[in-house]
């Protein structure tokens, strides 16, 4: 299901993935995430995404005028999990809801992976 902001001259229709692509490109800008996770269903190897398949690492879910995201990140070694979750948490919530005008009902973080720098 799209997003919908309707008004007097008529409707806007906001489709996920637009969503996903904003939720993946605020994300990417936190410091200590390395990038955005996918897992092969076939494998169940975890990889790295990045630049334009970034948004393959989120999940939105879109109901009236709220949206519901879950991103898969892996986290740069040496850094806290928990700080870095709350700051991808606030920057994603920001950047959706200035960007579309949705209000961001809920946001979850599953951290795939930690790279270990070379």
């Amino acid at each position: 299901m799209a997003g919908i902001l309707a008004n007097e001259k008529g409707n806007v229709y906001i489709d996920k993935e637009v969503v996903a692509k904003i939720a993946s490109q605020a994300a990417m800008e936190c410091y200590g995430l390395v990038g955005m996770a996918s897992k092969n269903k076939s494998t169940g190897i975890v990889e790295l995404l990045q630049g334009p398949n970034g948004s393959k690492g989120v999940k939105v879910d879109i109901s009236e005028e709220t949206v519901s995201i879950e991103l898969f990140v892996i986290i740069q070694y040496g850094t806290k999990i928990s700080v870095v979750a709350d700051n991808i948490i606030d920057r994603v919530k920001y950047y959706v809801e200035n960007q579309t005008g949705l209000k961001v009902s809920k946001i979850d973080i599953n951290v795939q992976g930690v790279r270990v720098q070379k």
